[in-house]
């Protein structure tokens, strides 16, 4: 009997069950294309360097903690990298309001004494000019560079600066484009933006690096330039200069100099490595040394709404003081601006407008020798002879007032006319630079600095910048000889009464 075997055939119309492999395959490749586009985006996030800081390393001749940034950095770098500044961003020479005719005063105002000090900074390179090879030099020591071309600023970043300093320092020569539009000439220039200078006058004399900071001093060759806080400091509550002297110098009216305390006054912050504050703050007693020395914490201040340490509120004294911190401190213009008699312990280093200033006439020197014993000279000096401390103290205010905003923007003009005077390259931009413009900038600011950058907006001066005066060397020698002689004729005065004390 044979074996039937029955073999069922799928019939033609009967439906097959569906394959999942494509369905696997269009998944895999959907999550492989996403994981490349979020790698690459994090790739670009991750080299993407900023006014802000980010991906920027802190300069190594001065490391400071990096910044933080929070979780939005991430969009922000995408949101704000992809910015496009406007084709017209640079200003139309045609359009500068002296120019026009109309609403134009006439007459140019002469620049300040100060302004000489230009031609002096830039003496190194006044025989063999500035090369190529000279600004490839400075970049050894700098932070960032700006290169202005055609009324077009780009900057190339190298290291990252202290809190907001780069911000408000390219800001800053923004609104001098928009303040002086055409006008200012294509130019290279290197800044560092930390405190100390670095271009040692012995070591660099024979191929100086011209390299831009905020301070100086006769050891060094750094160029001095504006700093930062003349268009706010968001760290630490400072609006833009002309607000806060405005205010200061308001504050300074509400108490008569006989009603002022008859001491010497300092608040700030010691903890900055810097010695002469630490020794200042041994002087802290008011009928010993006549005077009251305030130690300054900004991250409770910050808590606090910077409610204490209202600079308005701060000139209730007949002497204030004013001590170098790490290096320079922009604290020197806020305490001039009181209208008290300002006490300089002997400082080390200037920034563009401090050299300006005259011994006896709208300061008193201190010496940093027998410190607390040098103020309470001052202090006796004053309370014995008010209406001359009275005097030097408004003297300094003046000289304060005198270094507005209009005179800023000048100086910054003068300074990089001159610089690019002495240029021997036609600058262009660097592959690495990117344009700036005051919205691509303000992408990159949070909440804070955004109010100030947009309270510290420059428009079109109706006026040309004012006139620079000429080099004169022997002029700038007979200052520098005469304040010499008065800080030691001050200094004879303090031994003369410590002797007679003595017997």
């Amino acid at each position: 009997m044979g074996l039937r075997l029955r073999i069922r055939l799928p019939h033609k119309s009967s439906p097959r069950t569906p394959s999942h492999l494509l369905l696997c395959v269009l998944a895999l490749c959907f999550f492989s294309f996403t994981a490349i586009i979020l790698y690459k985006v994090d790739d670009f996030v991750a080299q993407t360097k900023t006014l802000a800081g980010h991906n920027l390393e802190p300069t190594p001749w001065h490391i400071f903690p990096r910044k933080s940034f929070t979780e939005a950095t991430t969009y922000r770098i995408l949101q704000c990298s992809y910015f496009s500044c406007p084709h017209n961003s640079a200003p139309d020479p045609k359009t500068h309001p002296s120019d026009s005719g109309s609403g134009h005063r006439t007459g140019q105002q002469q620049c300040p004494d100060v302004f000489r000090w230009i031609h002096r900074d830039l003496e190194p390179w006044l025989k063999t000019g500035v090369t190529k090879e000279h600004v490839e030099k400075a970049k050894a020591n700098a932070a960032f560079r700006v290169v202005v071309l055609s009324g077009k600023l780009y900057v190339d970043l190298y290291y990252a600066c202290v809190q907001s300093r780069m911000m408000f320092t390219v800001w800053g020569i923004l609104q001098l484009l928009s303040k002086y539009p055409g006008m200012v000439p294509d130019v290279d220039m290197m800044f560092d933006c930390m405190d100390k200078p670095i271009i040692n006058r012995t070591e660099h004399q024979s191929f100086p690096a011209p390299l831009f900071r905020y301070c100086t001093n006769e050891a060094h060759l750094d160029i001095p330039f504006p700093d930062w806080s003349f268009w706010g400091w968001s760290e630490t509550n400072l609006r833009p200069w002309e607000e806060e002297f405005r205010d200061i110098k308001k504050g300074s009216k509400r108490t008569s100099w006989d009603s002022k305390q008859p001491r010497a006054y300092w608040k700030g912050n010691p903890d900055v490595v810097s010695p002469i504050r630490m020794e200042l703050m041994k002087c802290n007693h008011s009928r010993l040394w006549g005077a009251q020395i305030m130690r300054q914490n900004w991250a409770e201040e910050a808590k606090g709404g910077f409610e204490q340490s209202k600079l308005s509120n701060q000139c209730n004294h007949r002497y204030k003081i004013y001590a170098e911190g790490y290096a320079w401190s922009v604290s020197l213009k806020y305490i001039m601006s009181c209208g008290s008699m300002t006490l300089i312990i002997s400082p080390e280093y200037e920034d563009f407008f401090s050299r300006g200033l005259l011994p006896k006439e709208n300061y008193w020197p201190v010496s940093p020798t027998d410190l607390c014993r040098s103020i309470k000279f001052a202090v006796d000096w004053g309370n014995a002879n008010p209406s001359d401390a009275e005097r030097i103290g408004k003297r300094g205010q003046g000289y304060m007032e005198s270094i507005s905003m209009n005179r800023v923007y000048d100086y910054m003009f003068h300074l990089i006319n001159e610089y690019s005077k002495l240029q021997r390259f036609k600058p262009v931009k660097p592959p690495s630079a990117k344009e700036v413009c005051a919205g691509s900038l303000m992408c990159f600011a949070e909440q804070k600095e955004r109010e100030l950058l947009e309270r510290s907006r420059a428009v079109p001066s109706m006026d040309r910048p004012c006139k620079l005066p000429d080099a004169d060397r022997d002029r700038l020698e007979r200052l520098i000889q005469r304040k010499k002689q008065t800080i030691e004729d001050v200094r004879n005065m303090e031994m003369t009464k410590t002797e007679r004390g003595s017997r």
